[in-house]
């Protein structure tokens, strides 16, 4: 038996012009009759123009507005790689029509991307003035790292009990990328190398609100990232503790992992808070 037509009602704000050309905006109810009751479905389209004919577009009220959310994706990650290189510095300006022409991309992405990046504190946005990179104070830099320590040192420990083979085998090729990556300078490889060694390791935890934490925290300490490394003597010391953490993760040695992990935040700490009470004395 052919299924019954349903009813619809179809209510506009005016009757469509004469143009077929420009697409109009169209209210309607669908009116689904039933033996007790009738449903009314709010449904909202436009008439675009196919051929010689009119084309009713439907959108329902939970249609999700169609954009290229990976072009979002790309700006955020380019201007976040941007400001952890050090191409902006901490208290710069970013104006979004110079950012459209550097980026190549259209006004929508760029203000999508720094709302997101102010989500994560990586911006902040001033009356009059707009979106700025944010800067981090002594005090604060203290407590993330503090707050860091004691997530990663978690992470390493959760890694090493429960982390597969397979995950300690990516971990290894981490170090082992992020090694080759020193040697040939300090830039974007090295930081990309770098966020790539936490990726595994916050993976191998299995713990993904620890994932999300340690996320957040390591969007705010980038900013320091490259200062932090670039300091005399620091990345050889990085590179050797790093190593230690993957090596007590191959033995599953937990508590050893949690150790080196907590080891080596806390001697990044110590070359980040330095360099930032001499800036800060400095600026004084």
């Amino acid at each position: 038996m052919p299924e019954p037509r349903l009813p619809i009602r179809i209510c506009t704000d005016g009757v469509p012009g004469n143009s077929a050309q420009t697409p109009q905006i169209i209210r309607q109810s669908k009116l689904i009759s039933t033996e007790k009751a009738a449903i009314c479905i709010p449904i909202h389209g436009f008439l675009r123009q196919c051929g010689r004919f009119l084309v009713m577009v439907m959108q329902t009220d939970l249609q999700i507005v169609r954009q290229s959310a990976s072009l979002r994706v790309k700006v955020e990650e380019t201007l976040r790689q941007a400001i952890a290189t050090g191409r902006f510095k901490p208290g710069q300006r970013l104006v979004e029509r110079e950012l459209c022409e550097m980026l190549g991309v259209g006004r929508t992405s760029v203000r999508e991307a720094l709302r997101q990046l102010e989500a994560e504190g990586i911006i902040t946005s001033y009356p009059h003035k707009g979106p700025v990179v944010s800067t981090i104070t002594y005090e604060e830099a203290a407590q993330l790292y503090t707050v860091r320590a004691l997530l990663e040192g978690f992470a390493g420990q959760q890694f090493a009990e429960h982390g597969t083979p397979a995950d300690i085998a990516t971990l290894q090729a981490a170090v082992v990328e992020f090694e080759a990556a020193a040697a040939s300078g300090v830039g974007s490889r090295l930081i990309d190398a770098k966020n790539a060694f936490y990726d595994c390791l916050m993976d191998g935890s299995k713990n993904t609100f620890v994932r999300q934490m340690l996320t957040s925290l390591h969007n705010r300490i980038n900013l320091l990232r490259m200062t932090s490394m670039t300091q005399p003597g620091r990345l050889a010391h990085s590179i050797a503790e790093i190593k230690e953490i993957a090596e007590a993760i191959k033995n599953r040695n937990g508590p050893l992992a949690a150790a080196a992990c907590k080891h080596h935040i806390d001697q990044a700490a110590k070359v980040a808070l330095e360099y930032l009470r001499k800036n800060a004395a400095n600026e004084s």
